[in-house]
C-alpha cells in the first residue's frame, strides 16, 4: 500500500502547488483585482488538500526510504489572503508575491526532483519484477 500511496500522494501535492503557482501568476497578470483576491481567498482552502498529501507523500517517502533522512515544507498564503481581501496591494503584498511565486517555483522543482530521484531508486526492482 505505501508504495502505492507515495506516488499519487506526491503528484497530488505536485498538481496543487502548480495550480496554486498558475492560478496567482494568471491573476497578477490579469490585471483584475477582484481575481486576485479571489485567488488568495482559495489558497489557503487548497492547504486542505495540501497539506494531508505532503504528510502523506512525506510519511510514505520516509517509510519507503527506510528511516534515511528525507523532507522539506512550508507555506505562507494566510497574510495575503487577509490583505488581498482587505484590498491592501500594497509593495509589501507585491514583495511577498514575488518571494511566493519564486519559492512556489523552486518547490515545483524539488518535488520534480524527489519523483524523479524515486524512480531512479526504485528502477532496477521495477525491472526486476516479472511481468504479467
Amino acid at each position: 500500500m505505501t508504495r502505492a500511496l507515495h506516488p499519487v500522494a506526491g503528484g497530488v501535492a505536485i498538481l496543487v502547488i502548480a495550480i496554486f503557482w498558475l492560478s496567482t501568476a494568471i491573476s497578477e497578470l490579469s490585471g483584475s483585482d477582484g481575481f486576485v483576491v479571489l485567488v488568495k481567498t482559495l489558497i489557503p482552502w487548497g492547504f486542505l488538500l495540501l497539506i494531508p498529501a505532503l504528510a502523506a507523500a512525506g510519511g510514505t517517502g520516509f517509510a519507503l526510504a527506510g528511516g534515511r533522512p528525507v523532507g522539506r515544507t512550508g507555506g505562507r498564503a494566510g497574510g495575503l489572503a487577509a490583505k488581498a481581501r482587505s484590498g491592501d496591494f500594497d509593495a509589501a503584498f507585491y514583495g511577498v508575491q514575488a518571494v511566493e511565486l519564486v519559492a512556489g517555483a523552486f518547490n515545483l522543482w524539488l518535488l520534480a526532483r524527489n519523483a524523479i530521484d524515486g524512480r531512479q531508486m526504485t528502477a532496477p526492482r521495477r525491472r526486476a519484477r516479472p511481468r504479467r
